[in-house]
C-alpha cells in the first residue's frame, strides 16, 4: 500500500533533509543582487540570480556583523550561507552568514589564506616560540593610536591595577596607508627600551577593512621577532587576523590584554598571606611530629625496663620540647615580622601615598620631567596631584641648587 503524506508531513520531512544535509551547510554562492530590502529589525532580504535563475535569501539580525550596510541592486557578491526551508510556504531560501563584494575582499582573503598556510608551515605559529610574560612587570610598552579608545583603555586598567608600572607608549596609525610600517617601527623602538617587560601592540575594534594592517606580513613577522614578549590585542571576534597567531599571547581587546598580564596589588598582599599562613601549617605539622616522636621514645624506653635512666630520659625530653617550641615561636615571630615589613613596603611604594604629603609628579607629553632642561617657556606641563591633574603652561624658569 503506498504512503499518502499530508502536507504538513512532507514540508517536515524536506526541511529535515535539506537543513541536516551537510552538503547543504556553509556553502558559497555567487550570483547578482536583486531586491535588496533591510527592514528596521536588522534583518536583510533579497534574492540571489544569475541569467538562468534566482533564489531567495535571507540574513537575519544576529548574524549580521559581517555583512555589508550598503548592498546595491544588481551589485555582483560571494555569499556564505545554509541551506534553509520555510515550512510554511514550502520554500527553501539560503540563510546567509556573511557577504563578499566581488573583486574586494574575496581576493585579500584568498591571499591571506595562501600567507597565512606558507607562515604555519616554515613554523611561524609554533608553541614553542612563544614566550611567557613577566609575572610582576614593572614596566609595559604600548604600540597603538594615541588618540584611539585602546590607549586610553590601556592606561586606565593599569593604574587601576597597579599604578606603580611605567607605561612606555609608541604612538602609530593603525589602520590606512603606512600604518603597518608605523606598527613594526614601534615594536622595534620598544624594543630598545630595557626597563620594559613586554609590549602590547594593537588597536580598538572596527571593521576587517580597518583591522587588515595587522593582518600584513611585516606586521606579523614584527610581532615574531620581537625581543621582548609581545601581546596581540586587536578588538576582534573572527579569529583571523596574522598577529593573533605569531604574538606570544593572544588578548581579545586592549582592556583584556592588561588584565592578563598586570596582576592586582591586592594579589601581592594575598600571595604574601598565603605563604604565611602555609609557613604557620607547616610550623604546626612540624611540631606535632615532633611531639609524636618524642612519645614514641618515651614509651620505648619505659619498655626497656630502664628504671633508672626513665626520669633523667623524662627531663631531658621535656627540656628538649621547651626548647623546640621556642625556637618555633622565635621562628614564626620573625616570618610575622618579615611579613608585615613586606606589606608596609608594597603600601609605601604605592605612589599615591606620596602624593597625599602634597608632593606633584609633573610630566611632558607623558614624559616625567627630573630636571628644568626638560621643558621650556611657554610649553603645556601636565601636573599629577593626589586627585586629579592640572595642565600648566611654563611662564618662568629659575634654577635653584638644592642638592648639597
Amino acid at each position: 500500500m503506498e504512503y499518502i503524506y499530508k502536507v504538513s508531513d512532507l514540508t517536515v520531512k524536506v526541511k529535515r533533509y535539506l537543513e541536516g544535509n551537510y552538503e547543504f551547510k556553509n556553502m558559497i554562492v555567487e550570483g547578482e543582487l536583486s531586491g535588496v530590502t533591510y527592514y528596521k529589525s536588522g534583518h536583510l532580504y533579497f534574492q540571489l540570480k544569475d541569467e538562468n535563475s534566482q533564489v531567495k535569501c535571507a540574513a537575519f539580525s544576529y548574524q549580521r556583523r559581517g555583512i555589508p550596510n550598503d548592498l546595491q541592486e544588481g551589485e555582483k557578491v560571494r555569499i556564505f550561507a545554509d541551506v534553509g526551508f520555510y515550512e510554511n510556504r514550502g520554500e527553501f531560501q539560503l540563510l546567509v552568514k556573511g557577504i563578499e563584494k566581488q573583486n574586494s575582499l574575496g581576493t585579500l582573503y584568498a591571499e591571506l589564506e595562501a600567507l597565512k598556510k606558507r607562515m604555519a608551515e616554515e613554523g611561524y605559529f609554533s608553541l614553542e616560540h612563544k614566550r611567557a610574560l613577566q609575572k610582576y612587570p614593572k614596566a609595559i610598552g604600548v604600540v597603538t593610536a594615541i588618540t584611539g579608545a585602546a590607549i586610553h583603555d590601556i592606561v586606565k586598567t593599569v593604574r587601576k591595577r597597579d599604578p606603580r608600572i611605567s607605561i612606555y607608549i609608541c604612538s602609530a596609525k593603525v589602520q590606512g596607508i603606512g600604518a603597518e610600517q608605523e606598527i613594526v617601527a614601534g615594536i622595534e623602538t620598544l624594543n630598545q627600551i630595557p626597563e620594559i617587560d613586554f609590549i602590547i601592540a594593537g588597536r580598538g575594534g572596527g571593521s576587517i577593512e580597518d583591522l587588515w594592517a595587522f593582518n600584513k606580513e611585516e606586521v606579523a613577522m614584527a610581532f615574531y621577532h620581537s625581543q621582548k614578549p609581545i601581546i596581540s590585542a586587536v578588538g576582534h571576534e573572527v579569529d583571523i587576523l596574522l598577529s593573533d597567531f605569531t604574538a606570544d599571547v593572544r588578548a581579545a581587546t586592549p582592556t583584556q590584554a592588561v588584565e592578563l598580564s598586570v596582576p592586582e596589588l591586592s594579589y601581592y598582599e594575598k600571595e604574601i598571606q598565603s605563604r604565611y599562613d602555609r609557613l604557620q601549617f607547616m610550623g604546626k605539622q612540624y611540631l606535632l611530629k615532633r611531639k609524636q616522636d618524642l612519645q614514641k621514645r618515651r614509651q620505648e624506653y619505659v619498655l626497656q625496663h630502664f628504671p633508672k635512666k626513665i626520669e633523667n630520659y623524662k627531663r631531658e625530653l621535656l627540656h628538649r620540647e621547651e626548647r623546640l617550641q621556642k625556637s618555633m615561636e622565635a621562628f614564626l615571630e620573625r616570618k610575622r615580622q618579615k611579613y608585615h615589613l613586606s606589606l608596609e613596603t608594597v603600601i609605601h611604594l604605592n605612589p599615591m601615598k606620596v602624593l597625599q604629603k602634597g608632593y606633584a609628579v609633573l610630566r611632558k607629553g607623558g614624559q616625567r620631567l627630573r630636571s628644568l632642561e626638560e621643558v621650556s617657556l611657554h610649553e603645556e606641563i601636565e601636573i599629577q596631584m593626589m586627585d586629579g591633574k592640572i595642565t600648566a603652561e611654563v611662564k618662568e624658569k629659575k634654577y635653584e641648587n638644592t642638592v648639597e
